[in-house]
């Protein structure tokens, strides 16, 4: 299994940042403090559920089946989901 990119601080639980990436090639590193990605800010849920979104070519009907949810419930996940984002992009 792989281990999966951690987002926020274990300790104090805020938003961490990259500040280090290497070339596995030849060895390069570039130093810096970066911000995560927009879709990487968000829990590996909440990406799960956009993918699934976009696998089934955004019908949130379909979604619901799949995930035996009603719609609204579905519908009120991506608005959710649309929230969160908007606010994360104001910061």
């Amino acid at each position: 299994m792989q281990p999966k990119l951690p987002i926020q601080c274990p300790s104090c639980e805020s938003s961490l940042s990259v500040t280090q990436l290497s070339c596995s090639n030849c060895s390069t590193s570039v130093s810096g403090n970066y911000t995560l990605p927009l879709l990487l800010q968000i829990t590996e849920e909440e990406q799960n559920f956009i993918l699934q979104f976009f696998l089934t070519s955004g019908s949130l009907k379909e979604m619901a089946t799949q995930m035996g949810n009603s719609y609204p419930t579905v519908r009120n996940k991506l608005d959710d989901i649309i929230n969160k984002i908007n606010q994360l992009k104001t910061k």
